[in-house]
C-alpha cells in the first residue's frame, strides 16, 4: 500500500507537470474547436495524436492496459457519446447534431502523464436539450467545487462531498464505480479520488500531492454496465457528462495544472 511520502511530487516534477498540462489544455481545445456534426471520433483521435507527437509527447492512453482490461487500449483518445460515459472507443461514428461527446485526453510529458476531459455538445449548447444543458453546467461545476475542495489539510471525502452535493441538487446521479485517481510517473496511482463522500474522511490532503479529479455525472439512475469495447455506459441509457482536471495540492490551495 502506496504511504503518504509515496504520493509526494518534488517542485521541479510538479513544473514539469505544469507544462505538460498547458500542451493538454491546448490539444483538448483545438479538439472542442473541432467537434461539428459530421466529424467522426476517428479524426478526433488522429488529430489528438498528431498533436500530442508533435509536441514531442507521447499519448498517455495509446497502448495502455489497466488491471483487469482484457487487452491494450488501442486509441489515443477516449470519445464517449451521449450515454456511453467513459473510455468510448473512437469510430467511424460521424457525430450528429445534438450529440453529446466526452473527450477524456492524456499526455505524457518528460516522463510525466497529465489527464484531462471535457464534454461538448456537437452543433453548440442550443443544440441540445435543456435537461442535457443542465447537466453539463451542473457537472462543470461539480469539477469546479472537487477541486476548490483540494486544499492542503483537507481530506479526500471532502472531494467526494463536494462533487456529489452539487450533482444531487441539480437532480442528477453519480456514475457508480468510476472514480479520479493519483497521477505522475504513472497514468493511474493512488489514491483513489471518489466522486462521493463525507466530510473530513479519507486520506488528508498535503502539499506536493497531484490528482486527477473527474466528477462523471448522470442524468439517470447513475448505474453503468460495461459494455462490448470495454467502455462504461449508463444501464438506463440516460446521458451521461465527464469534465476532468489535473491537480496539484499546493501550500496556496489547488493548483489545477490542466487549466483550458
Amino acid at each position: 500500500m502506496a504511504t503518504k511520502k509515496d504520493l509526494i511530487k518534488t517542485e521541479q516534477q510538479i513544473a514539469i507537470m505544469a507544462e505538460g498540462g498547458r500542451r493538454l489544455a491546448e490539444v483538448l481545445a483545438e479538439l472542442r474547436d473541432a467537434v461539428r456534426p459530421g466529424v467522426t471520433t476517428l479524426e478526433l483521435d488522429r488529430m489528438a495524436r498528431l498533436r500530442i507527437t508533435g509536441f514531442g509527447d507521447a499519448p498517455s492512453f495509446l497502448h495502455y492496459r489497466p488491471e483487469g482490461a482484457a487487452r491494450a487500449y488501442p486509441y489515443t483518445l477516449c470519445a464517449s457519446v451521449n450515454d456511453v460515459v467513459v473510455h468510448g472507443q473512437p469510430s467511424d461514428y460521424a457525430l450528429r447534431e445534438g450529440d453529446i461527446v466526452k473527450l477524456d485526453l492524456g499526455l505524457r510529458h518528460e516522463g510525466l502523464h497529465l489527464d484531462s476531459a471535457i464534454t461538448v455538445p456537437v452543433g453548440g449548447m442550443d443544440a441540445v436539450p435543456k435537461d442535457v444543458q443542465k447537466l453539463l453546467a451542473a457537472t462543470e461545476e461539480s469539477l469546479r467545487a472537487g477541486v476548490k475542495a483540494a486544499a492542503p489539510g483537507n481530506r479526500l471525502g471532502d472531494i467526494g462531498y463536494a462533487i456529489a452535493r452539487v450533482a444531487r441538487k441539480n437532480g442528477f446521479s453519480i456514475a457508480e464505480g468510476l472514480t479520479g485517481h493519483g497521477i505522475g510517473a504513472e497514468l493511474h496511482e493512488a489514491p483513489t479520488v471518489f466522486n462521493f463522500g463525507d466530510k473530513g474522511t479519507g486520506l488528508e490532503l498535503v502539499e506536493g500531492m497531484v490528482i486527477a479529479i473527474e466528477p462523471m455525472i448522470a442524468i439517470g439512475s447513475g448505474e453503468i454496465v460495461q459494455l462490448r469495447d470495454e467502455s462504461w455506459g449508463t444501464r438506463d441509457h440516460s446521458w451521461a457528462a465527464h469534465f476532468e482536471h489535473t491537480v496539484a495540492i499546493t501550500a496556496k490551495g489547488p493548483r489545477v495544472l490542466t487549466m483550458r
